[in-house]
């Protein structure tokens, strides 16, 4: 009687043992709302096993990835988007595939569906054989693929980080800060020509980097309640620290070590930075100094990289100025509309100035608008007979004319635009977030403002309505 009942006690204990293990991993995160580790229960429904029969399930080429839920279209596109995503990973540090936990995506809901708390939540656990790792997408938004891409970074982290480990309970729980997971996403973004200079550019000349300490601290609670900009400008900064660790001598080496850490540090992600990049003992000169080093190189535009119309425009507008320089050696910086009274120089002065604009001309044509280089060939050879004094009627009206082509190219880059836009607008199905964006924006703005009552301040506030109505 006792062999009957010995075999069902023991299946019993084995489930009582998992589930306190899965339970053990969600306990062990400080603050639910602030670790993207652990799943909500309340938010999220574990799907009955025998609902994932094979035909629900579609496998990845690699078979790491497992995706269930929705339809075939949709499951197919995470699993090759998945694969994708680890072959760009393991292309930063030029490693081979060796995954050992595979990665279950369980989509749920469907557009239009009521919006979670948080659209994708991770779920961690073992039995005696192997770590289970979870990942819970709802699809009220749809397919979002920069929160997927997000997400797919993020698993491949702590599947990194439970490699080699024997399944049992873990010391700490796993943790992988926004700022490693947003930096990847967007070093990759930049290697395959995704992202703009420009951004950069703007970023690093505005003082807008993150304090390092400030990069590392941020939690992903706090990250999603940024508003576009703010994710942009974190985005930004993460990526150049991505990028600047690789830079690191043996960086490839040593940047793959530690992503082999990185989740296990409970969130102090630095302790892990100090070992494997001792180079920069992590203080703030040395570490900032690196990074604003990379910002300064990804803001510099490169020969190839393509200006619009309205920048181009406006380069060949500077390069058309001609350097007038008189008997006493002084120079003066003229528009072209004064090309008639160029020619009244001596030889030595005119091919001087003209030269100055040939020369900017000729750096203009590596990244104007590709329209732009006839321009730019035609005005050389109207410089060059500018240079030769060989003027008249013809040449009165070919720079009229170059001069009526440049404002219809213009023209039509803004009606263009303005087609583009009307058209985004009016085909628009899905919204984007912009406006909500905009509006925490000016909520949080408002919040910081505080309006003072003292002499000044009335005086300031008196002039204010003065000048508006006058503007009147």
């Amino acid at each position: 009687m006792k062999a009957l009942h010995a075999e069902p006690m023991n299946w019993l204990m084995k489930v009582l043992s998992t589930w306190a293990v899965v339970l053990s991993f969600c306990a062990a995160q400080e603050i639910p709302s602030q670790n993207p580790a652990t799943i909500v229960a309340d938010d999220y429904e574990t799907p009955p096993r025998q609902s994932l029969i094979a035909k629900d399930v579609t496998i990845s080429e690699s078979k790491q990835f497992r995706v269930s839920g929705s339809d075939v279209r949709v499951r197919s596109g995470i699993a090759f988007l998945g694969e994708e995503v680890k072959k760009e990973m393991l292309a930063i540090c030029e490693e081979k595939d060796q995954w050992k936990t595979s990665i279950a995506f369980l989509l749920q809901g469907q557009m239009g569906d009521e919006l979670k708390r948080r659209s994708i939540a991770f779920e961690f656990g073992y039995d005696e054989n192997e770590f289970k790792l979870r990942v819970h997408a709802h699809l009220a938004q749809g397919v979002d693929e920069v929160k997927f891409r997000s997400a797919i970074i993020t698993a491949l982290l702590y599947e990194r980080a439970l490699r080699g480990k024997k399944p049992g309970p873990m010391d700490t729980g796993l943790v992988v800060r926004p700022w490693l997971v947003e930096g990847i996403a967007e070093m990759l973004a930049w290697k395959s020509g995704k992202r703009d200079r420009r951004v950069y550019k703007i970023l690093f000349e505005s003082g807008g980097v993150y304090e390092a300490e400030t990069l590392l601290a941020i939690t992903q609670a706090q990250y999603d309640d940024y508003d576009e900009a703010m994710r942009s400008a974190f985005r930004t900064s993460s990526g150049a620290l991505v990028m600047a660790l690789l830079e690191q001598p043996e960086g490839k080496s040593r940047f793959s070590a530690f992503l082999s850490e990185a989740a296990l540090f409970g969130g102090d992600i630095t302790m892990s930075l100090r070992k494997h990049f001792v180079n920069l003992n992590l203080s703030a000169k040395s570490l900032e100094k690196w990074w604003s080093l990379q910002m300064a190189n990804m803001s510099r535009n490169s020969l190839d990289d393509v200006i619009t119309i309205h920048d181009s425009e406006k380069g060949l507008e500077d390069a058309l100025a001609l350097q007038f320089v008189d008997e006493s050696g002084k120079s003066e910086l003229r528009g072209f509309a004064s090309w008639q009274e160029f020619l009244a120089l001596n030889d030595a002065a005119r091919a001087y100035g003209i030269r100055q604009s040939q020369d900017k001309l000729t750096r203009l044509s590596y990244r104007c608008f590709p329209s732009y280089r006839n321009l730019i060939q035609e005005y050389q050879a109207v410089l060059q007979t500018l240079a030769t004094k060989k003027t008249g009627k013809e040449l009165s009206e070919k720079i009229a004319e170059l001069a009526n082509r440049r404002t219809l190219m213009l023209q039509r880059a803004t009606h263009a635009t303005d087609f583009l836009d009307w058209y985004e607008i009016t085909r628009a199905r899905d919204t984007t977030g912009a406006f909500d964006d905009y509006m925490k924006l000016k909520k949080r703005l408002d919040e910081g403002f505080i309006r003072k009552d003292d002499y000044v301040s009335r005086y300031l506030d008196r002039a204010q309505k003065l000048y508006d109505r006058t503007k009147k």
